[in-house]
């Protein structure tokens, strides 16, 4: 049976202790071995050109992270969407569609959706493909990869990662042992590598974290990023303040790749979580889960409204849960190092475009 996120990430942390918890952190370890060789050799194999990545005709920025579990690509990739419609440049976003129902996007392309009207949005694992749709389909003339470190296959003009602040380097392991998708040296191949989340941590271990960063990828940019709550949203899209959850106490739940950063958004807010639950990343709130949940907040009378990330929200569609009110926390990204180099970069691919000379 599936370990729950926050045991998961109990267990390979070192958090949960006990002789039980080390044999399975030694199971793991072994597991880790053959991911290890297999993710090391299809790098090497695009190193040495053994595999060709391929050109799709217009700009690709790829927005990606080095870990498992969310990292904030979600809002980065509003941010840059936004950048390029303030320009009048078409711009579109090309995603695995990780857990999407057949016919259907998944929660964070309906939440993106939801923010950006209009914005198209194409969801298959062939990724070239899929870039290619929106120029013809869409005439897109910049594409945004979503989740895309990892997959070499397309080649790009920016390569974007995002560390999470509250834990950077994956537990210094690769899955399943660990969190890392691949060795934390592929941060090499970034042109940008943003912490997310840099209003969790001290200045000193953020001052730390970018220290190790520019030791392994010395020539990118460096960006801090924060991700501020901003108000309150129903399933009906009616927006409330925020200082309506003041004092209050309130239930809480998420399905996302990192229940911490939600905790810790939670908990800017001035209400008093008095349940918590993570769900499993990309939960699909099936009718048992829905049930489930709605067992849990009304065996809690004095719980005043509950509250989940946009993420969940536009999957579950319901304006409470056991008679509470559901609020899903509107999320803004604010840059706060780099911004200016980062623009910079864009402005080079706009240019790039003006002249006629996007690549091939």
């Amino acid at each position: 049976m599936p370990l729950a996120p926050t045991a998961y990430r109990d267990l390979i942390s070192g958090r949960q202790r006990g002789w039980a918890a080390a044999v399975l952190r030694r199971a793991l370890r072994v597991a880790e071995w053959p991911y290890g060789l297999a993710i090391r050799s299809r790098n090497r194999a695009y190193d040495r050109g053994w595999l060709t990545a391929h050109g799709v005709g217009i700009p690709v920025i790829s927005v990606g992270n080095l870990t498992v579990g969310g990292t904030g690509k979600t809002p980065l990739i509003e941010w840059l969407a936004r950048w390029f419609r303030a320009r009048d440049i078409p711009v579109g976003v090309v995603s695995r569609g990780y857990k999407a129902r057949t016919g259907s996007l998944n929660d964070e392309a309906r939440e993106l959706a939801e923010k950006l009207p209009g914005l198209p949005h194409v969801q298959q694992p062939d990724r070239v493909s899929a870039v290619r749709e929106l120029v013809s389909r869409y005439g897109c003339r910049v594409a945004l990869l979503d989740d895309a470190f990892q997959h070499r296959r397309i080649r790009r003009d920016l390569e974007l990662v995002l560390l999470d602040a509250l834990e950077p380097f994956g537990w210094e392991h690769l899955l399943p042992r660990g969190m890392l998708r691949e060795p934390i040296s592929g941060l090499v191949r970034a042109d940008l590598i943003g912490l997310s989340r840099r209003d969790a941590i001290s200045a000193e271990q953020r001052t730390a974290i970018r220290a190790r960063v520019q030791r392994l990828a010395p020539s990118a940019v460096w960006l801090e990023l924060e991700h501020q709550p901003q108000g309150l949203r129903t399933a009906a899209g009616a927006d409330h303040p925020l200082e309506r959850m003041a004092g209050r106490r309130v239930a809480a739940f998420c399905g996302i790749g990192n229940p911490a950063g939600f905790r810790h958004t939670l908990d800017s807010l001035g209400c008093h979580v008095a349940g918590f639950r993570a769900l499993p990343d990309h939960d699909a709130y099936t009718a048992e889960q829905v049930g489930k949940l709605e067992a849990w907040v009304a065996g809690h009378p004095d719980w005043e409204a509950v509250l989940c990330t946009r993420k969940d929200l536009v999957k579950l569609d319901r304006p409470s849960l056991a008679g509470r009110e559901l609020f899903a926390i509107t999320i803004g990204l604010g840059i706060r190092v780099g911004e200016e180099q980062l623009e910079s970069r864009l402005e080079a691919l706009s240019a790039s475009l003006r002249s006629g000379t996007e690549p091939v």
